[in-house]
Order: structure tokens, then C-alpha cells, then sequence
């Protein structure tokens, strides 16, 4: 099937946006959305672009989150506590 070209409704935008807001069925309809082939361009392209983002916010918390927890092992572990 070929995606839709037309443009996404504003109704359609902000139910899209209500529906991401819900934590599992958001994941699941953000995937649909993203790898679907009955799905418009602009949708499917802003659901890819958030999961990238998703990706790149859970790899900088963890860096982040390991060096916090590096620096304060480090910190603890100087003054002998």
C-alpha cells in the first residue's frame, strides 16, 4: 500500500499526540506509526524522529548517570565513609 500524501488534520495531530502520551500503547502506536506502510509521510516521519530522540535521551542517561555514579563512588570512597 502507498502512504497517504495529504496533509495530517490539526484533529489528527493532537489525538496522535494524546495517544504517545500513554505509556505502553504510546510505544506501541509510536511504532506502528514510525514502520507502517498505510501511514502518512509527515506522521510516520515525526514518529521515527521520536524514537531517535527517545534513543539518544536513554543513552545520555546512562552516561550521565554513570559518571554521577562514578564521581560519587570516588567522592565516598576519598573520604573514607
Amino acid at each position: 500500500m502507498d502512504r497517504h500524501e495529504g496533509s495530517v488534520s490539526v484533529g489528527n495531530w493532537i489525538l496522535t499526540f494524546i495517544i504517545t502520551a500513554i505509556p505502553l500503547i504510546g510505544l506501541i502506536m509510536i511504532l506502528v506509526w514510525a514502520f507502517g506502510n498505510s501511514v502518512n509521510r509527515s506522521k510516520s516521519n515525526y514518529c521515527k524522529a521520536v524514537l531517535l530522540m527517545w534513543i539518544i535521551a536513554a543513552i545520555l542517561t546512562i552516561v550521565i548517570t554513570a559518571a554521577t555514579g562514578v564521581s560519587l563512588f570516588s567522592i565516598v570512597e576519598e573520604l573514607g565513609v
